[in-house]
């Protein structure tokens, strides 16, 4: 064997070994939330807090039809009885984006009361904003409502960090593109698992806002 082909056999060895942690590491994370997401909401254990998770804002402050599906099944749980109040959790890093803001607008407009309304303006990713609606905003439990190929991470990131969490899917829509959200969510899982194992902290804490 030369010098080319043992360098093909080692290249082939090694991505053959980080698929192979990819699709342990997905397994491991879909393992453990999968019996703490549901589809019906009468089985649906009622939470403290439902957990609306950012996503993408368009330029005059609406939702795009994932992030409203999101906030429209948050509205559907507390009407229901599932949940006391709102946390919504987004990115406002840069000054003329607010997710954050613009669902609670959405919220206000639908007749939900202000002080119903938590506000976590550095849930810059998933694990931020689990993170911090444990350790700032205290919360006893929560119910996610996000898409389905994104539930199984959220969950297992709110049990792996010690919360009582559960997932609600959220899609009303058939998404644009949704397979690149498919698949990036299977490297999303790898880092939401180092984030757990490695002990990462969010990139900021800050004063404790405890939802009451």
């Amino acid at each position: 064997m030369n010098f080319w082909q043992k360098n093909v056999l080692f290249f082939y060895i090694m991505a053959t070994a980080l698929l192979a942690v990819i699709i342990l590491i997905n397994l491991n994370v879909s393992s453990i939330s999968q019996s703490y997401i549901f589809t019906n909401i009468e089985e649906l254990p009622s939470s403290q807090t439902v957990l609306i998770l950012g996503a993408s804002v368009h330029s005059d402050q609406t939702l795009s039809d994932m992030l409203k599906d999101r906030a429209d099944t948050a509205i559907e749980l507390y009407r229901a009885g599932k949940a006391r109040n709102f946390l919504v959790s987004g990115d406002n890093r840069v000054k003329n984006y607010n997710e954050t803001s613009a669902i609670q607008k959405y919220l206000l407009e639908q007749g939900i009361e202000q002080d119903k309304i938590f506000l976590d303006y550095a849930g810059f990713d998933t694990y931020d904003s689990l993170y911090r609606a444990r350790d700032i905003f205290k919360a006893e439990s929560l119910i996610i409502t996000t898409q389905d190929f994104h539930l199984p991470r959220a969950v297992y990131l709110g049990r792996q960090l010690g919360m009582e969490v559960y997932g609600f899917g959220a899609d009303k829509h058939i998404y644009r593109n949704v397979w690149l959200n498919i698949l990036r969510e299977k490297l999303a899982n790898v880092k939401a698992w180092m984030d757990i194992n490695s002990g990462a902290r969010p990139q900021f804490l800050g004063k404790v806002i405890p939802i009451q």
